[in-house]
């Protein structure tokens, strides 16, 4: 029976001391919005080192991300989606047959080909170094590869003149050829010259019928060099004598299945020849996810360099909040003598260091996000954006307002309220 008087009793204090902690936060908001419009100036001038240092997280974040799709765009051009696959030995030493009868032949691709479903295109590659005569006694070493029509669409090969040989061209062992930019601009003057244009391949005429170049310049690190000629596998198969090839190329549907795709290419392999002999197969899929985490590390080590321009602007939010509290020391004395405590003191310029850690911080965001929305909108150009940076940038504003305005509001509190009267 007494329990509840004093249980509406407790509410109500706990109600009571709960309004009095809103009236003391609010007025303590108050008293910092008009300290600020007292002194407009050293306000803006007391933000601008978080304004700039929430801008620059988010802008190096922007970049960083540009930077990273940019590599990874320039990569894929190379064909992410390609495993390459070649004969690494493991047949009986010293038995030339038996190695012969190990290497990959086009039977082999036909093969995989129809057992892989994730398979889009396929080439065999059949290399041959041989001397190319052109016009009337010149001669040149060049390197001659032998492929399949699709091998345009496994390398994403760029046809500037003319075209790539077609299945009609390899069915009827058409002797034509596809040349490189440089061989033709050396030899021909320039690419459209070179069309139409006869070679000559160990004393048998080919017709130029189009230039090529690789999506992106792989400075000589692929199987194509500056002064390449491709022409179709059924026809140079003839000037080998054999059926094997040097490398097989395939495309694959998706980056995701190339993992699989290039196990289960290597399985159909080995199941048709001896269980002693090695084929590898290679694909990007390696390179493009060291790249990647090689572009986020230089993007998280571009943001602890901007996270500096925060910190040097926490100790500018200091200086100027120890200069605050020696010049609004009578006010603080008074406001000790009128009931303040030290908590409402400490509050009151911590609160006015946040206030100007988070302004700057805002203003910061808006003006990081402003860069890149702004050429979205304006251009053609989707720049990559993260939310993330957004969050980072303002949460590290506040953080970093409340670890630097702890010491001067620390020393406010400590205050005598006397000696605080007594200061001129």
């Amino acid at each position: 029976m007494v329990s509840a008087p004093k249980s509406r009793q407790h509410a109500f204090d706990h109600t009571l001391a709960s309004a009095k902690q809103t009236m003391v936060f609010s007025e303590i908001v108050k008293l910092a919005i008009d300290s600020f419009r007292v002194s407009k100036m050293r306000f803006f001038l007391t933000a601008l080192g978080m304004v700039i240092g929430s801008a620059s997280v988010i802008l190096v974040v922007t970049i960083g991300m540009t930077g990273k799709q940019y590599i990874l765009e320039q990569i894929q051009r190379i064909g992410t989606n390609m495993v390459e696959v070649e004969f690494s030995g493991g047949a009986t030493p010293g038995a030339e047959n038996d190695v012969v009868s190990e290497m990959l032949t086009r039977e082999d691709e036909l093969a995989v080909d129809a057992q892989v479903p994730a398979i889009a295109y396929s080439s065999p590659m059949l290399e041959m170094h041989n001397r190319i005569g052109i016009g009337s006694g010149l001669e040149k070493n060049t390197l001659v590869l032998g492929v399949s029509p699709q091998y345009t669409n496994v390398r994403n090969l760029i046809i500037p003149t003319g075209r790539f040989f077609d299945e009609a061209d390899e069915e009827t062992h058409t002797k034509c050829a596809v040349v490189t930019l440089p061989f033709a601009k050396l030899m021909f003057g320039g690419p459209g010259a070179a069309v139409g244009q006869e070679i000559s391949i160990s004393g048998i005429p080919f017709t130029i019928i189009g230039t090529f170049k690789e999506s992106v310049d792989t400075f000589g690190q692929s199987e194509i060099s500056d002064e390449t000629i491709l022409i179709p596998y059924s026809v140079a198969r003839y000037f080998t004598g054999t059926d094997t090839v040097k490398q097989i190329f395939f495309s694959i549907h998706s980056m995701e299945d190339v993992p699989e795709a290039s196990q289960q290419i290597v399985r159909v392999l080995s199941s048709r020849h001896k269980p002693t002999s090695v084929y590898k197969a290679y694909n990007m899929t390696e390179l493009l996810t060291m790249a990647a985490l090689i572009a986020n590390a230089l993007t998280a080590i571009l943001v602890l360099v901007a996270a500096v321009t925060l910190a040097v602007g926490g100790v500018g939010i200091m200086n100027i909040m120890l200069a605050t509290v020696r010049s609004r020391i009578r006010e603080i004395g008074i406001r000790k003598a009128l009931g303040a405590t030290r908590r409402e003191i400490k509050l009151q310029f911590l609160v006015e260091a946040m206030f100007i850690s988070l302004m700057g911080g805002l203003v910061g965001c808006l003006l990081g996000v402003a860069v890149p929305l702004g050429i979205r909108i304006f251009t053609d150009y989707k720049l990559p954006f993260s939310w993330l940076s957004v969050f980072v940038a303002l949460t590290t504003a506040v953080v970093v307002g409340v670890v630097f305005g702890t010491l001067p509001a620390t020393r406010a509190a400590q205050m005598d309220p006397v000696e605080s009267l007594k200061y001129e």
